[in-house]
Parts: C-alpha cells; sequence; structure tokens
C-alpha cells in the first residue's frame, strides 16, 4: 500500500532518532562498562548499533523504505524511484530525527540535551574511510534491492556492522547521523569541526556507487524500490 508523505517522513524521523539512540546510547553504555578496553567498547557498540538497524528496518521499511541517511535517498532519488521533492523532505526528517535521537540519549545518560564532542576525528584518511564505507553501503542497497530483496535489511545492517571494524572512522556513512553525534561527548561522537569533511566523502562516495552499480546491476522489471 501506498504510503502518504505524512507517514514517511514521520517514520523516517523516528526511525532515524532511535538509531542514533542505539548507536550514541551503547556507546555511551559501552564506554563506561568497559573498563577502558576500547576495543570490547566498540565491539558492544558495534552489536546493538547492528542489531538495532536490522530491526529499524524490519518495522519502518513497509512505510518509508527505512532510509535513515541522506545519502540513501539521494541515492534512490537519482534512479528516479523517489521524488526529489519527497527526498528534500526526507533529508530533513532524517536529520531532525537524529537531533532529536542524541538529545534524547543525552538526557537518558546524565549528560547535558546537547554536548558537543571533543573526539577528533580529522585526516584524509579518514576521509578515504567515509567514501569507502559509503560507497559500500549505497552499493550493497542497490544490489539487494534489484537482485536480492527479501534480503535488503540483513544486507545492510551485516554491511554497516563490519565496517565498524574493517574503516578506520568506524563507517558513519550518513550525513545524519554525522551531524547527530556531533551533538554527544561520548565514545562515539565527532568533534563539530570534522563533521563537514565526513559529509563530502559520504556524498561522494555514495554517488559514485550510484552512477557504478545502476550500470552494474541493471533494473529488473517490476522490481521493487525502497520508497
Amino acid at each position: 500500500m501506498h504510503q502518504t508523505i505524512a507517514r514517511r517522513l514521520v517514520a523516517e524521523a523516528i526511525g532515524t532518532s532511535f538509531l542514533l539512540t542505539a548507536v550514541v546510547g551503547s556507546g555511551i553504555m559501552a564506554e563506561r562498562l568497559s573498563g577502558g578496553n576500547v576495543a570490547l567498547a566498540l565491539l558492544a557498540n558495534t552489536i546493538a548499533t547492528g542489531a538495532a538497524l536490522l530491526a529499524l528496518i524490519l518495522t519502518f521499511g513497509p512505510i518509508s523504505g527505512a532510509h535513515f541517511n541522506p545519502i540513501v535517498s539521494l541515492s534512490i532519488a537519482i534512479q528516479n524511484d523517489l521524488d526529489w521533492l519527497d527526498a528534500i523532505f526526507y533529508l530533513v526528517a532524517q536529520t531532525l530525527g537524529a537531533i532529536s535521537g542524541v538529545v534524547l540519549v543525552n538526557v537518558m545518560f546524565g549528560l547535558s540535551a546537547i554536548s558537543w564532542s571533543k573526539h577528533d576525528r580529522s585526516g584524509s584518511l579518514l576521509m578515504l574511510s567515509e567514501f569507502v564505507a559509503s560507497f559500500g553501503l549505497v552499493a550493497v542497497i542497490i544490489s539487494c534491492v534489484r537482485r536480492q530483496q527479501k534480503f535488503v535489511s540483513f544486507a545492510v545492517a551485516a554491511y554497516i556492522s563490519a565496517a565498524y571494524w574493517f574503516t578506520p572512522s568506524t563507517s558513519f556513512a550518513n550525513p545524519a547521523v554525522t551531524i547527530g553525534r556531533a551533538m554527544s561527548d561520548s565514545f562515539a561522537g565527532i568533534a563539530p569541526r570534522n563533521v563537514l569533511g565526513f559529509i563530502v566523502a559520504q556524498l561522494v562516495g555514495g554517488l559514485v556507487a550510484t552512477w557504478l552499480f545502476s550500470w552494474l546491476v541493471p533494473r529488473r522489471e517490476g522490481t521493487e524500490q525502497l520508497d
């Protein structure tokens, strides 16, 4: 059933909010309980994020497509499977959802509602990392939507969980998530001065993957999309 734009935007906002709650909240909890063991904290953060992402995609996918990510929405718009005006509304809903999720989790853990991160994530290697992470995410989505539709949610959750470990940036791969994580001075945070570089790398990675995989995996007649 085709959902109204209002339902889709609310789903994107709530889903993105819960995603940030999972990412940042599990990072705070992991940092507090790991006793300074960064590997253990990252592992806990990874498991919680991957599990939450899978559940959220399954929950909100039938309503909005469960993009939760501006580069995903832009990629789908570029493929002419999402109206451009709707895509802009999606981006706004996702960003507001990300911010609200971080504010909520900061308050739940006894921090200031907005606690700007001091976690430096600068340098060309981390920009390359975000390009790779975002390229891979969009590639997985396009290929699975066109050839393995029923496995999209599992593939995305699995990819993000793995990318936490094979990218030095821990795979933000999402501009809305990047903006939100700048507002929490915690394990999952990113210093505001590093946000723009991450977002540019993410957008470029997503756009390149969209171009390449739209050609590499031709659309089949009747293939369902994520909108």
